[in-house]
């Protein structure tokens, strides 16, 4: 819901203002930290990486666009949040990479959100609104498919059968295992 209302802000519908900065700080920050801290508990190393990362994504955010209004530091300038946003559209890439391995409704999520840094990124670095406005949409795409992959695993999950489908994995071939020798 986070990522929908700040891409409704970048599709140019809505100013930043509070709910979208106590979204990213409640919603988007500090639960995702302790529903990775949850994975962790249960030994999810995709889902502790995702969901802690992703949180402090959202609280390092939230800091970015309030201590300089706070007076508590320098803003940053537009071409040094293109690097900022390109970090994160790298660690994306790579997490994109791992959500291969489960349903395509979460490759969706992860192949948008990449997709979504890059453009965010680029239109940091060029000033380039349209860019910008593009971005929004593709990101009120990226939420909604998150939230329809949420309620996907909790529907399907408390009726024990498909409700709404997400799709299956790719399906990789095993690699044969190397033949031990008898010493």
């Amino acid at each position: 819901m986070t990522t929908v209302l700040l891409n409704i802000h970048n599709a140019g519908f809505f100013p930043i203002d509070a709910m979208i900065l106590a979204m990213g700080l409640f919603y988007g920050g500090l639960s995702q930290v302790i529903v990775g801290i949850m994975c962790f508990k249960r030994g999810d190393t995709f889902g502790t990486t995702a969901f802690t990362s992703y949180g402090l994504f959202w609280l390092s955010f939230v800091g970015l666009l309030l201590l300089p209004k706070m007076g508590l530091a320098e803003a940053s300038p537009h071409g040094f949040m293109g690097w900022y946003l390109s970090l994160w559209g790298l660690f994306t890439a790579f997490m994109f990479i791992g959500s291969l391995r489960y349903p395509t409704a979460k490759q969706v999520v992860f192949g948008s959100l990449t997709l979504l840094f890059a453009l965010l990124a680029i239109r940091d670095f060029t000033g380039n609104a349209l860019i910008g406005t593009i971005a929004g949409f593709e990101g009120i795409f990226c939420g909604l498919s998150a939230i329809y992959f949420a309620m996907a695993q909790v529907l399907n999950g408390e009726f024990g059968r498909t409700i709404l489908p997400v799709g299956r994995p790719l399906q990789f071939k095993q690699q044969p295992q190397a033949l031990k020798v008898a010493a």
